[in-house]
C-alpha cells in the first residue's frame, strides 16, 4: 500500500491508509496506475504549510477522479470520507484537496508544517510521506512569487505503485507505457525544470567582477544597517566632498583650505586628528559648495606635492556627517531625502558680519553671523548676567538663614546640656542624703547588736567553765591530794 513519486527534485514514498480511507486510496492508486499524474506541476508551495499538486493543467482549477473515466462527467468528483477522523498533526501528511463542496477529484496536498488543525475536517487525510523528507524540505524552501507559484518548475515525472491491494474496476484502461508530455503541459511560462540558472552567462570577465563587487558591497551595507552602523543600506555618500590622504603631519586645515580654494568656495576643511594626542592622522575631508568644483579639484590635485608629500585625492565614501539616532532610530528614507534637499538648497543673501570663534582650534576660522543674531546674543548675555545676580542674591539670603538656624540649634543644645547636668547633680545629692539618714537610723540598733553579742560570748565562757568543774574530775583531784 505505497506509491513512489519521482519528481524533478527527488523521490517521495507515500504510505496509504487503505483501511481507514478505502475510496480515496482507490482513486489515488488507479490515477497513478493510468499515469494521470505524470508531468503534473507542483503549482502551490507555501513555506512551512503545504505543497499542492495533482492538476494536469497546472492552474489549480482542474483535475478529475478515476471514476470520471469509468462513469462519465457526472462522477468527476466523489464524496469525502470523514470517518474515522484523522488529523494533520505531523509533516508529510497527504490529503485530498476539497473542491469547496466536500468532494474530491485528483488534486492532493502534502503538509510541510505541524499541528495544522484548521485543515482537519476539510481535506481528507489518506496517507503520509515515509521516505524523502529531505526532498520535501527542498521543495518547501524553493523561491515562489506572490501567488505561491515556484519560479522554476517542479514536476512529478513518473509514479510507481509499490503495492496495490485493490482490484482494477471493469472498464479501466491501463497504458502499456508512460505517455509523452504535451507542449501545453511543458509550457508553463516559467523557468524549465531542466534549465540551469546562470546569471553570469554571456558576460565578460570585467562585467562579472563588477557584478560580484556590487553584490558584496550590497551585502556589507545590509549587514551594517542591521548592526546599526548605517542608517540605511541604500544611502549614498555626498558627491561634493573630497578625501585627501598621505598628508604631511605638519599640514594644517588652513593650508589645505588655501590650496583647494582656488577651485571654488569651500564649506569646510578638516584634518582628522587623534582624539588623545591631537596629532594629525595624515588624512582630511574637504567639502565644496558645488559638485563641479569638487570634480575639478579631484582631477587637478591628485598626486600633487604638498609639504614634501605626494597626496592622493579621491571622492569621499563616508556618511559620518549625516546625523541620525543610530540603531533603533526613527529616521526613514524620506527623512534622509529631505536632509539632502535641505543641504542642496542655496543660501539666501543677507546682511552678514564676521565673528571669530571664542575658542579657536589650530586654524583660526571665521563664521558668518547675521547682525540680528549679534543683537540677540548681546541681549541674551544681559539677561543671563541679571539672572546670575539674582541667583547670587538669593544664595546669600539662603546662607544667612542657614547660619541663623544653626546658631539657634546650637543654643538649644547648650541649654539642654546644662539642664541635664543640673538634674544629675540633684540626683546625686538626694542619694547622699538618703544614705546618711539610713546610717543614723541603724546606729542604735547596731549598738544593741554589739551588746547582745558580748553577753552571748560571756555566757558561753561560763558554760565552758562549769563543764570543766564536773564532780568526777573534782573527786579525782581530791584523791590525788591524799595519795
Amino acid at each position: 500500500m505505497a506509491v513512489l513519486l519521482e519528481t524533478t527534485v527527488g523521490d517521495l514514498v507515500i504510505d496509504l491508509y487503505t483501511e481507514e480511507r478505502p475510496r480515496a486510496c482507490l482513486n489515488f492508486l488507479k490515477l497513478c496506475k493510468v499515469k494521470y499524474y505524470n508531468y503534473c506541476l507542483i503549482h502551490n508551495v507555501q513555506r512551512d504549510f503545504i505543497i499542492q499538486t495533482g492538476d494536469p493543467m497546472g492552474t489549480g482549477r482542474g483535475g478529475e477522479s478515476i471514476f470520471c473515466q469509468l462513469y462519465g462527467d457526472q462522477a468527476r468528483f466523489f464524496e469525502a470520507e470523514k470517518v474515522p477522523r484523522i488529523k494533520h498533526k505531523k509533516k508529510g501528511t497527504v490529503s485530498m484537496v476539497n473542491n469547496g463542496s466536500d468532494q474530491h477529484g485528483s488534486q492532493f496536498l502534502i503538509t510541510t508544517g505541524e499541528n495544522l488543525d484548521y485543515l482537519d475536517g476539510v481535506h481528507t487525510v489518506f496517507g503520509e510521506v515515509t521516505e524523502g523528507m529531505d526532498v520535501l524540505k527542498t521543495i518547501n524552501e524553493t523561491f515562489v512569487d506572490k501567488d505561491f507559484i515556484p519560479y522554476q518548475d517542479i514536476r512529478i515525472n513518473h509514479t510507481v505503485i509499490l503495492d496495490d491491494p485493490f482490484e482494477d474496476p471493469p472498464g479501466l484502461s491501463v497504458p502499456d507505457r508512460s505517455p509523452e508530455p504535451t507542449k501545453e503541459q511543458l509550457d508553463s511560462g516559467r523557468i524549465g525544470a531542466d534549465e540551469e540558472i546562470d546569471d553570469m552567462k554571456g558576460r565578460s570577465a570585467d562585467e562579472i567582477e563588477e557584478f560580484q563587487a556590487e553584490k558584496e558591497a550590497k551585502t556589507r551595507a545590509i549587514l551594517l544597517e542591521m548592526v546599526g552602523d548605517l542608517p540605511d543600506a541604500d544611502i549614498k555618500p555626498p558627491e561634493n566632498v573630497l578625501f585627501v590622504c598621505k598628508l604631511n603631519p605638519v599640514t594644517t586645515d588652513e593650508d589645505l583650505e588655501i590650496i583647494f580654494s582656488r577651485f571654488g568656495p569651500i564649506k569646510s576643511c578638516e584634518v582628522i586628528r587623534d582624539w588623545k594626542t591631537g596629532e594629525s592622522l595624515c588624512y582630511a575631508f574637504i567639502e565644496f559648495e558645488k559638485e563641479e568644483d569638487c570634480e575639478k579639484a579631484y582631477f587637478k590635485m591628485d598626486n600633487v606635492l604638498i609639504d614634501d608629500r605626494r597626496i592622493h585625492v579621491d571622492f569621499s565614501q563616508s556618511v559620518a556627517k549625516i546625523k541620525w539616532k543610530g540603531k533603533g532610530g526613527q529616521y526613514t528614507k524620506d527623512d534622509f531625502r529631505e536632509y539632502e534637499k535641505e543641504h542642496d538648497k542655496p543660501s539666501k543673501p543677507s546682511n552678514l558680519a564676521l565673528k571669530e570663534k571664542v575658542k579657536p582650534k589650530q586654524d583660526a576660522k571665521y563664521d558668518l553671523v547675521l547682525d540680528e543674531d549679534i543683537e540677540e546674543s548681546q541681549t541674551s548675555q544681559l539677561h543671563s548676567a541679571k539672572k546670575q545676580k539674582k541667583k547670587k542674591h538669593h544664595h546669600s539670603e539662603d546662607e544667612e538663614e542657614d547660619r541663623r538656624t544653626k546658631k539657634s540649634k546650637d543654643s538649644d543644645r547648650k541649654h539642654e546640656g546644662e539642664r541635664c547636668r543640673e538634674k544629675m547633680k540633684s540626683e546625686k545629692k538626694d542619694r547622699h542624703r538618703s544614705r546618711s539618714r539610713s546610717q543614723e537610723r541603724d546606729y542604735p540598733y547596731s549598738k544593741q547588736k554589739d551588746k547582745y553579742r558580748d553577753d552571748f560570748r560571756v555566757r558561753d565562757w561560763d558554760k565552758k567553765a562549769d563543764r570543766n568543774r564536773s564532780p568526777k574530775k573534782s573527786k579525782d583531784k581530791e584523791r590525788s591530794k591524799y595519795r
